[in-house]
């Protein structure tokens, strides 16, 4: 029996018993995509550990996470395992997370492959992000007898675990040229979290493209808790805000920071704060997967071309690959604004 979607008290009951939620994005340095992390392979446990205690040290204290379908598909009890090492490292410097099962988003140009996966390209943001399930599969439906497994046997084994905060059903449907055809998949994704009749709340980010409309329905119409993306200056944030407030749900942004789009750690961050929104910056630490770069340098269509977009300033991530912080300040601001972390365990700033 499918569990019904939480009322706006449980809803808010839930969220008053949580600290104010700040986070990160989460891949490794070293994996260039959701599918190299989770691969037997290439799972990296000693960078996990090293990166979520910087995490923990600038004051954050949850990661939202992409899962990739066809390593659940080959080897679906070694996923589980692995998740269960990360959920462990992650708990341990007392971060929570956020799953993510589906995703359209495909700067690579490819479907999802299993085994070595491609370099990243030079100075080419996010070159090798596949997505999940993957572009045909979502749009087959003779395929979703099994997508329905992974998502029901994933949340079947951590349903009650505290570790995991929440489920994210679908990143971006819609995205990489996408458009309507994913709107199917995500409604039935929402049924088959809840068949598993999970602890944690169900949700899936509205999109304020107004050509995103139908999108935005499904997300609030079945979303326990509403998530959403603001890569925009602040008074759009703003703006937009008052909407999602209509919903009268509690909101969390799980995408936000693009300096040369003047949305800064010092401009959002408060403003969150003084909202009570859940915040995850895009990216931690810069690594294999060149965020610190533009969506312009990306080598998909789904490129935003910007005449002389400033490349030379991060665009998304905090942190060196060595943990020293890009801008010693915005550490700081988190550190202020969250009134956790130790600074003196972030290398370059007190530590090694």
């Amino acid at each position: 029996m499918t569990v019904e979607r939480w009322s706006s008290e449980k809803a808010w009951n839930w969220y008053d018993e949580q600290d104010w939620l700040v986070g990160c994005n989460y891949l490794p340095s070293t994996a260039v995509n959701p599918t190299e992390m989770w691969l037997a392979e290439s799972f990296d446990p000693e960078t996990i550990d090293r990166e979520l205690r910087w995490a923990s040290a600038v004051g954050m204290n949850t990661a939202r996470v992409f899962l990739q379908y066809v390593v659940w598909e080959d080897d679906p009890e070694g996923l589980k395992q692995r998740m269960d090492r990360y959920l462990d490292i992650a708990d341990s410097h007392g971060l929570s997370t956020m799953f993510v099962f589906f995703d359209d988003v495909g700067f690579s140009g490819d479907e999802p492959y299993l085994g070595p996966q491609k370099d990243p390209l030079p100075n080419t943001h996010n070159s090798q992000w596949t997505p999940s399930p993957g572009h045909e599969r979502a749009v087959d439906r003779s395929t979703w007898p099994q997508l329905a497994e992974y998502v029901r046997d994933i949340v079947g084994a951590f349903r009650d675990d505290d570790r995991v905060l929440i489920w994210d059903v679908y990143n971006e449907p819609g995205n990489s040229e996408m458009e309507q055809k994913t709107l199917p998949l995500l409604r039935e994704s929402f049924d088959w979290v809840r068949e598993a009749n999970p602890t944690q709340p169900v949700t899936a980010g509205v999109n304020w493209d107004p050509n995103r409309t139908e999108q935005n329905r499904i997300g609030s119409k079945h979303a326990d808790v509403v998530s959403f993306h603001d890569y925009s200056e602040l008074s759009f944030t703003k703006e937009r805000l008052e909407d999602l407030e209509a919903y009268d749900r509690p909101l969390l942004c799980t995408e936000w920071l693009a300096r040369t789009r003047d949305n800064h750690v010092r401009t959002h961050l408060p403003y969150y704060k003084e909202k009570n929104i859940g915040c995850y910056t895009w990216g931690f630490v810069n690594g294999k997967i060149q965020t610190h770069l533009p969506w312009s340098t990306a080598q998909t269509s789904i490129a935003e071309a910007v005449e002389d977009e400033d490349t030379d300033t991060w665009f998304h991530d905090l942190l060196h690959e060595d943990g020293t912080p890009y801008r010693q300040e915005e550490v700081e601001l988190l550190c202020e604004y969250t009134g956790r972390g130790e600074l003196s365990d972030v290398p370059g700033v007190g530590g090694d």
